[in-house]
């Protein structure tokens, strides 16, 4: 059994608050003999930090006297401007110096117990009441950083960084438990205008706090072996300079606070605080991955951390949501002092402060974390393209060295209703490639709207191959399975009134679904807003497609925005859909279909019509689409080497189906069979599903590609459907199959 306890007042009567941590109703008889064992182990842990000089040592952390005055809103002028570098050494200076809150000043001690081989092991570990700030009480900011520094500032106060396990018994001992008030990702999460942004927001639920109690400042007096006295709390007036300021603590009974149906109401700056930011942590996975930052938390009023503990930001990733809590580097464990890296690496003792096992190396490194350099591109469309050989197109290979300065101008628009400054770029990953195909300058014309495709490569094949080529002996078969090059020249002969370019987006990998395994979804979402940033200026609509592992860049774009941007006017899966989820997909898909050419923030809704029998003119900037297309075979009766090879749920044929039904339960559809392919349709034919069964048990995942997919994909649901091709026929466009 273990149990969680923690104040900022280690006193008295408040050790009896224990008992409502974790017993909110009569335990089973055969359970009440434990509790009482918990019960006091907690009370003899309590006693710990008044009967032994060390524990009350350890809720000192060495904090200098304040530096200077300075207040949280100066500092969020001061650093705004400041590149990712100077942030980081200015966040450093404020910190060691002192110029934080004093609330911040005093520890609170958290008391765990881990029952291991018959014994329970009792722990106090001391933490700081809230997350690092800069500031003073009346006006500070919290701080987000990277892992480095925070270890740097660690390192000189005498500290260091929780553990999940931690985090959960801070959360559990925390008085004032705040919801999470996430901020929608986006481009702009690693802003200081956003990090102000949340700031305010968290301050504002922290100030309810603070309506019935203004922060007068109280401490407890010495203990008694400190100074003879018997301990006692008396108020004291504020003192920002003073490196020992004292310790809130709120002047009401317990019997008051237990009265209290809103406890977050009556407890002032310095109460132990959770719930509002995601930690820093350290972790054993750490070990296997260097340059890399740990977070957890953001718990639920329920207890439940929104965030499980991730590995997949770089160390160079800060955004608003994440911040660092200290805690003091000596703990109390059965009444003797140990470091919590002593704790952690002591196969007996590590459970109390760690359910991973032992660490062994409980730190982060300390030398600065580069920047990312900024990414850019600076020269906008038809700088630095250069003509091909095959019909008037010009293409242009985006790579590190490209400079994407003005692509965050162009991302402005795109979030200005939502966040408060332009998003910053960053790098484009090492072996990342965009190779971006346009027509002719020519058919660039004023009053034609620029159709941006985003095509993410299936797995295994390069951007050459995708394009595609007429074979030659010895040239390798993926070259003649998509030709998504020429199903491109075929839309363009048929598509005369808009601008059609296709960007190519390869992974380093050759995967997507693994390439997001070792990065974040928001990045996704910065690196299609840079390649938009070329053709600012223009009226751009956007697709978002691709085939087999490319569906997972769309879904992991998907998850990095609040709402699917008004710019996209079509979404389409080529047999690529595995990675669907209801939970987190299927809101933004159905407010998004519902509402074109709005902000996408009504309620869900059935909307019926236009009437499914219609066909819609497709006219590009008047608010034409939304369109989703969505191709798929039965590939969980496909046979390689005589077995299956996916299952009945986890291939796009179920994941089709599983979309089908939910959007069902929204939508109004209507279906055919004609030649084996079923075909759903909903929205007057801008809902498709197109399904082909398959009685053959034959692999048909890249030939629904090969057999004018990409062109059914972008036609789907407008007039042009259906005209010069038919979807899972012979090859419409052979004549524009080039050789090289």
């Amino acid at each position: 059994m273990e149990v969680v306890r923690g104040s900022c007042r280690v006193g008295g009567r408040d050790r009896i608050r224990a008992l409502s941590l974790f017993s909110p109703s009569p335990p089973p008889q055969e359970e009440r003999a434990g509790v009482r064992a918990a019960l006091l182990a907690i009370f003899i842990a309590g006693l710990l930090a008044e009967i032994f000089p060390a524990a009350a040592n350890a809720q000192l952390p060495a904090w200098p006297h304040r530096a200077t005055n300075t207040s949280g809103s100066e500092f969020i002028k001061r650093i705004t401007p400041l590149d990712f570098t100077k942030r980081e050494q200015e966040i450093l200076n404020e910190a060691v110096t002192g110029n934080v809150p004093a609330f911040l000043r005093k520890f609170c001690p958290v008391t765990v117990t881990h029952i291991i081989e018959g014994k329970t092991n009792i722990g106090t570990f001391f933490i700081a009441p809230d997350y690092l700030a800069v500031g003073t009480d009346e006006d500070y900011l919290l701080t987000p950083m990277s892992p480095n520094t925070a270890q740097r500032i660690a390192d000189q106060l005498g500290c260091v960084l929780p553990t999940r396990k931690m985090v959960d018994a801070i959360y559990a001992s925390a008085e004032v438990k705040l919801a999470p008030v996430p901020i929608p990702p986006s481009v702009a999460m690693t802003t200081v205008p956003v990090f102000a942004r949340h700031n305010e927001m968290v301050r504002t639920q922290r100030g309810a706090v603070l309506e019935s109690h203004p922060p007068a400042h109280f401490e407890f007096a010495p203990s008694p072996r400190q100074s003879g006295k018997r301990a006692g709390v008396r108020g004291v007036e504020p003192d920002n300079t003073s490196a020992s300021s004292p310790r809130p603590s709120p002047p009401f009974s317990m019997e008051e606070r237990e009265k209290t149906s809103n406890q977050i109401t009556i407890h002032p700056l310095g109460a132990l605080t959770a719930g509002h930011q995601k930690d820093v942590v350290i972790s054993a996975r750490l070990t296997g991955a260097p340059n890399k930052v740990a977070i957890y938390g953001w718990h639920q009023t329920n207890g439940v951390a929104i965030q499980p503990l991730y590995l997949g930001h770089a160390a160079s990733w800060v955004d608003y949501s994440q911040c660092v809590r200290l805690v003091q580097r000596e703990m109390i464990v059965n009444g003797e002092t140990k470091t919590v890296a002593e704790v952690l690496a002591d196969p007996k003792l590590c459970g109390l402060i760690s359910d991973e096992g032992i660490i062994t190396n409980a730190r982060y490194p300390t030398n600065p974390v580069a920047a990312a350099a900024s990414a850019k591109i600076d020269l906008p469309w038809p700088e630095k393209f250069t003509a091909s050989p095959h019909f008037g197109e010009m293409v242009r290979e985006i790579t590190e060295g490209d400079d994407w300065s003005s692509a965050s101008k162009a991302t402005n628009r795109l979030v200005a209703q939502t966040f408060l400054s332009a998003p910053r770029a960053s790098d484009l990953p090492d072996g990342m490639r965009i190779l971006i195909n346009a027509p002719s300058p020519e058919s660039f014309a004023p009053d034609k709207p620029v159709l941006l495709v985003f095509f993410a490569l299936p797995n295994g094949s390069t951007i050459e191959q995708t394009i595609g080529k007429t074979l030659k002996p010895g040239d390798d078969w993926h070259f003649d399975i998509q030709h998504i090059g020429a199903q491109t020249r075929f839309l363009r002969a048929e598509l005369t009134n808009r601008t059609l370019v296709v960007a190519y987006l390869e992974a380093a990998t050759k995967s997507w679904p693994a390439w997001r395994k070792t990065h974040d979804d928001p990045s996704i979402a910065r690196i299609l807003d840079g390649v938009r940033g070329i053709f600012a200026g223009r009226k751009l609509e956007v697709v978002l497609t691709g085939h087999s592992g490319g569906g997972s860049l769309t879904f992991g774009y998907l998850n990095a925005v609040e709402k699917i941007p008004d710019d996209v006017k079509r979404i389409a899966f080529l047999d690529s859909n595995y990675a669907y989820e209801t939970t987190n997909h299927l809101a933004k898909l159905v407010n998004w279909l519902q509402h074109p050419s709005k902000t996408n923030d009504a309620p869900l809704t059935p909307s019926l019509s236009p009437s499914d029998g219609e066909r819609v003119a497709f006219r590009p900037g008047e608010g034409s689409g939304p369109y989703l297309c969505v191709l798929a075979y039965h590939d969980s009766v496909a046979l390689l080497n005589g077995k299956t090879f996916v299952s009945e749920q986890g291939g796009t044929w179920g994941r089709s189906h599983a979309m089908l039904a939910d959007l069902g339960a929204q939508f109004k559809f209507t279906s055919r069979t004609n030649n084996g392919l079923e075909t759903f349709s909903a929205l007057g034919g801008r809902l498709q599903f197109l399904l082909k069964e398959n009685p053959e048990k034959k692999i048909f995942h890249t030939v629904q590609v090969e057999r004018n997919g990409f062109i059914h994909a972008l036609l789907s649901g407008t007039a042009e459907e259906g005209r010069g091709y038919e979807y899972f026929g012979e090859r419409a466009y052979t004549k524009w199959i080039v050789g090289e």
